[in-house]
């Protein structure tokens, strides 16, 4: 019993209309063919698809957005208080699998349920399981995504995805660390991949759940809380620097430079996406097997990325746009 991996991100925004034009124009993902939820109409009838006409647009303002065969992989909900992680849904391997997540997660005394039809179907899974994790972010447990297929970037972007799920997300745990690490690893079976210790009491810890270095990092920094950024991997080096181009032009701040990290060998950029967080784009991250050892490293990049010191950290969380 272990997770597959993280298959989908929703985040909260007080416009996520500017997330789909970022999201579009700037990474190169597609709009949703039809919105979590959405009626797909009657297969190979014309007229009869989705309402939303693949604008990734629902009816109640949020934005869905597709990154490969899979119908969506983030949502992006109105949301004029929560500017960051509305809820991170993690792949599990079937019905079976999700019960007894279920009642592990109660033996070990947290709050979960099975969640009902209407709300996997709100996500486009064939089932679903609610609970948190300690730094109270909403967890959901799922099987049996929606698969439609004939992704498109308007770009001509192609992301790594699929099995390996939709990249990370590195979350800021200051308060509630040791109790992350145990949630994630004891009781969603991750396994840590490496970790640094540095400056006073400051830490970076790397989980992972398949192939890919890690889908969850938990990040010591000061007393910040939160998410640091979400990590979307791309196929070719070029596909990174087109990417930076494309920011550069649009003046979006990079919050760390293009620089290529010691732990999982991603060459890399950091930008600031709308209304707060960071989004980085990376290319050529390490895969792992079963014969991987945890280890801690004592520096984090091999060059560049300068802008991921602990203090700059703080003072862009700090100064981070809220709409």
């Amino acid at each position: 019993m272990s997770i597959r991996s993280l298959g989908y991100v929703g985040f909260g925004a007080p416009d996520p209309m500017a997330w789909l034009d970022y999201a579009t124009k700037i990474i190169g993902l597609m709009p949703a063919r039809a919105y979590a939820g959405e009626d797909w109409g009657i297969p190979a009838i014309p007229g009869a698809g989705p309402k939303s006409g693949g604008s990734g647009i629902a009816d109640d303002g949020s934005v869905y957005l597709k990154m490969d065969e899979w119908q969506w992989r983030i949502a992006v909900h109105p949301d004029e208080n929560n500017r960051g992680i509305k809820y991170l849904g993690f792949e599990v391997e079937d019905q079976a699998d999700l019960e007894a997540h279920v009642e592990k997660l109660r033996s070990a005394g947290f709050d979960a349920e099975m969640g009902t039809a209407a709300q996997a179907r709100q996500r486009a899974v064939t089932a679903i399981a609610h609970t948190a994790d300690p730094c109270g972010n909403a967890i959901e447990l799922f099987h049996g995504p929606t698969v439609d297929r004939k992704f498109a970037s308007p770009l001509g972007m192609e992301f790594l995805a699929g099995p390996l799920g939709i990249g990370h997300v590195n979350l800021l745990a200051s308060r509630n660390l040791e109790s992350a690490q145990e949630f994630y690893t004891r009781i969603l079976g991750f396994n840590l991949v490496d970790y640094i210790h540095f400056g006073s009491g400051n830490s970076a810890n790397f989980y992972g759940c398949n192939a890919r270095h890690h889908s969850i990092g938990l990040l010591k920094v000061g007393d910040v809380r939160g998410v640091h950024h979400l990590m979307i991997e791309v196929t070719e080096i070029d596909m990174v620097l087109q990417c930076l181009e494309r920011v550069t032009d649009a003046g979006i701040e990079i919050t760390s430079t293009l620089g290529r990290h010691v732990n999982d060998d991603m060459l890399s950029f950091y930008m600031r996406s709308p209304f707060g967080f960071e989004v980085e784009i990376g290319f050529g991250g390490r895969m792992i097997d079963d014969s991987w050892t945890p280890n801690q490293f004592v520096e984090g990049d091999i060059w560049g990325h300068r802008g991921l010191d602990p203090a700059t950290i703080e003072k862009n969380l700090a100064s981070a746009p809220r709409g």
